[in-house]
């Protein structure tokens, strides 16, 4: 049976990963894969988090299953991060929210969510999008169009043509849309876009379908939930997906949070229930580890605070190191101007460099980065920024 199964490329930014641990250049750098690196190159574990796990493992006394919806406790913290406190939709019981494995679990269980209540429905993209969006939400059965969102000459988001795409999108359809730090762009919605783009839904009876993976590393907790929590004060159903693998360094527990907001109570229940079918025929429970250490860090204020500080160190070095690369690259060269990278938000941008320039930094300086040109800002180091800023001007 199985020799029928062909040999599949490897994955664009996982097969990076591989090649870059096989690199036995010194001065080898992965700005490619997407996670948070300190000033010497490591993914660290969070103080608040690492002091949730001691605290976990004293009052820990199972290990039996969780319940279907995920860790007691966490929901409810999740849910208040997302929404903030006070929410219209909340305070009329119309969310509801379960744990999943990692924000791809959240993604995939709406996906099949959505084919259970409006089969082969129609998922509106943005241009670009994260590469896995497509088969995560695509591989489910959901037919996939797109609409314009960022202008590569410019380095912006072309918002007349975007808005005027979603005015097109027929009644009923799904929108998705990047809650802040668009993966792979880096540019992101201001205020009044989002109140143009809510304004559009409403009126034409589209579903907005947001992924929140990156809460904190754009504006600040509160500033980066502006537009999820604008659309789901303003319309009768909402879908949130949420990655808890950046905010709170969590990239191997896998812990994600999928909330619905429901057109009404009975809605909400009835759709609750559709949710746990879905969940109990995929994995029947999601990992607990990850959860209960968000229902740790949320619900004690010592904790709360430590891991605040924290998400705004991390977010306040990227934000100095997009400052830096692009004092760097401006001041090496003066024929192409890279300041847009500073007005960018999260870890990633593109450098605007052809596929054989990208080659060319891999092949010639051990940089590694996507086809596209997309760089991981939270990938560099102070030590690594001249010599990356170098080989970019030298493939220009």
């Amino acid at each position: 049976m199985f020799e029928t199964l062909p040999l599949l490329p490897a994955d664009p930014i996982l097969g990076l990963s591989i090649a870059y641990a096989k690199d036995t250049n010194p001065l080898k750098v992965d700005l490619g894969v997407g996670v948070y690196k300190n000033d010497v190159g490591v993914t660290p574990i969070m103080a608040a988090v690492a002091a949730a796990e001691k605290l976990r493992i004293q009052q820990e006394t199972t290990k039996a299953y969780t319940p279907p919806a995920g860790y007691p406790g966490a929901n409810e913290a999740c849910q208040k991060l997302i929404y903030g406190a006070g929410h219209p939709a909340v305070e009329a019981n119309r969310v509801r929210t379960i744990q999943t494995p990692g924000g791809c679990g959240a993604l995939r269980v709406a996906a099949e969510l959505i084919q259970r209540a409006k089969r082969g429905a129609t998922l509106w993209v943005s241009v670009p999008t994260w590469a896995n969006h497509i088969p995560l939400l695509g591989n489910a059965g959901l037919s996939l169009k797109e609409y314009p969102y960022y202008d590569y000459a410019t380095h912006s988001i072309n918002f007349p043509a975007m808005l005027a795409t979603l005015k097109e999108i027929p009644r009923g359809d799904l929108v998705l849309l990047h809650a802040c730090c668009h993966n792979p762009s880096g540019a992101d919605l201001s205020c009044e876009q989002w109140n143009q783009v809510a304004d559009v839904c409403e009126a034409n009876g589209i579903i907005p379908f947001v992924d929140m993976a990156y809460q904190g590393f754009g504006e600040g907790l509160e500033e980066d939930a502006y537009g999820l929590r604008l659309l789901a004060s303003r319309l009768p159903e909402v879908i949130i997906a949420t990655s808890f693998s950046k905010n709170f360094g969590l990239y191997r527990e896998r812990a994600g949070a999928l909330s619905f907001v429901f057109a009404d109570e009975a809605q909400a229940d009835a759709g609750n229930s559709q949710l746990l079918s879905v969940t109990r025929a995929l994995y029947s429970m999601p990992p607990s580890h990850g959860a209960a250490l968000i229902d740790l860090i949320l619900h004690n204020g010592e904790l709360t605070k430590l891991w605040s500080d924290e998400l705004t160190l991390m977010r306040e070095r990227i934000a100095g190191l997009r400052v830096q690369l692009v004092q760097s690259l401006n001041q090496l060269q003066k024929q192409r101007d890279f300041s847009f990278i500073a007005n960018e938000r999260g870890m990633f941008s593109f450098l605007g460099l052809s596929v054989e320039k990208v080659h060319k930094l891999k092949s010639e300086y051990s940089i590694y980065i996507t086809d596209t040109s997309r760089i991981s800002v939270a990938g560099l180091t102070a030590e690594k920024m001249d010599y990356v800023s170098k080989a970019i001007v030298a493939v220009l």
